[in-house]
């Protein structure tokens, strides 16, 4: 979507002099000219004349409302521009060549964060399902025995 800024300026109110401009009209078109042609070179494009209601001050308290013949302008602004959307990133791109039996690679093997070495399997915990004749009936030892 093209984006704008504005510039609005108040019109010229009198007229300026000029070779061969005689005449009021022809001396305000001279001023309007030239301040067109200003900011036409400024790349403002003209949109139109707009007459607008100004409130002002009349002695200490009171109010006047006059009117005010202005001029906008429209110029586009150049949109942002991402620079990753401009320029790829010139990275290679990674293509996995395929694998064949003998250049295999075996999985990593972890290692613990302490030691630096790897857990052995004696250390690894036994998580077999415990069988219940194989295990000491539990007593305690501020618990009063029962039956004496």
């Amino acid at each position: 979507m093209q984006r704008f800024e504005y510039k609005v300026i108040p019109a010229p109110q009198k007229g300026e002099k000029a070779k061969g401009a005689k005449t009021t009209p022809e001396r305000f078109a001279v001023a309007l000219t030239s301040i067109m042609n200003k900011l036409g070179a400024e790349g403002w494009e003209y949109v139109r004349a707009d007459t607008l209601p100004c409130d002002e001050r009349v002695g200490l308290t009171g109010t006047k409302t006059s009117f005010q013949n202005m001029l906008v302008f429209r110029r586009a602004i150049a949109p942002k521009i991402d620079p990753e959307m401009v320029a790829p990133s010139r990275k290679a791109p990674v293509v996995a060549a395929p694998e064949t039996q003998s250049e295999a690679v075996a999985p990593p093997v972890l290692q613990s964060t302490n030691s630096g070495t790897t857990p052995s399997p004696e250390m690894a915990p036994n998580l077999e399902t415990p069988n219940p004749d194989t295990i000491a009936p539990r007593t305690s030892l501020f618990a009063p025995e029962r039956g004496r």
